[in-house]
């Protein structure tokens, strides 16, 4: 190569160079989740037949095409489960307030089928807000959701009974695979600024 055509590749070189890093810092470093663990191979759902709460038969096509929100309990339940619905439903006002689309919808299922028809299912999420999705169903259905997905509940005795349950809140994509899932304690900072991010990798 020729000493001139050396020198102008080498400048070259360095402005390319030099761009490139600018762009770089300018963008800053990517930004990471305050709260949820992001899973690097997404879990796809298994197939069930359950219910919403419309007593209407449903499968794992029923989260196909949506972001949810999924969150296991029960409806007599006395703490854990009315606030966090509570928490879902503020973290979804505060992303619409943020104009962020689309809104990922919520949904309760019932670790407590005994009780929890749809009937019982569809007046509890109503508390919570609209287009939420309820569900139900029986025992043996329930559990290949809740096994594949690593979710834990166990009914205590007694026959005003609680049911011990994990507390997670896991994020299904629209593909109907769990992506990520927030541990307890969950904050609506944190999931209004993660969810965002989850959202974005698809």
């Amino acid at each position: 190569m020729r000493p001139r055509n050396f020198l102008v590749a080498f400048v070259l070189g360095i402005a390319i160079a030099a761009g490139i890093w600018v762009s770089v810092s300018l963008r800053g470093p990517a930004a990471r989740p305050n709260a949820a663990t992001i899973l690097p191979a997404p879990i796809e759902l298994p197939q069930f037949s359950l219910l919403d709460q419309h007593g209407q038969s449903i499968g794992k096509e029923v989260f196909a095409g949506e972001w949810d929100l999924v969150f296991f309990g029960f409806t007599n339940c006395p703490d854990i489960c009315p606030l966090t619905l509570q928490l879902l439903s503020q973290v979804k006002v505060r992303l619409a307030e943020a104009k962020h689309e689309p809104l990922p919808r919520i949904v309760f299922v019932s670790v407590d089928p005994q009780r929890d028809t749809p009937a019982a299912i569809d007046s509890y999420i109503s508390f919570f807000g609209k287009d939420h999705l309820g569900i139900t169903g029986e025992l043996d259905e329930l559990r290949k959701l809740t096994s594949a997905l690593g979710i834990f509940f166990e009914k205590n005795d007694g026959d005003d009974y609680v049911v011990d349950h994990s507390v997670v809140v896991l994020v299904i994509d629209p593909q109907s695979r769990m992506s990520a899932l927030f541990g307890a304690p969950h904050r609506i900072d944190d999931l209004v600024h993660d969810l965002p991010l989850i959202m974005a990798r698809e």
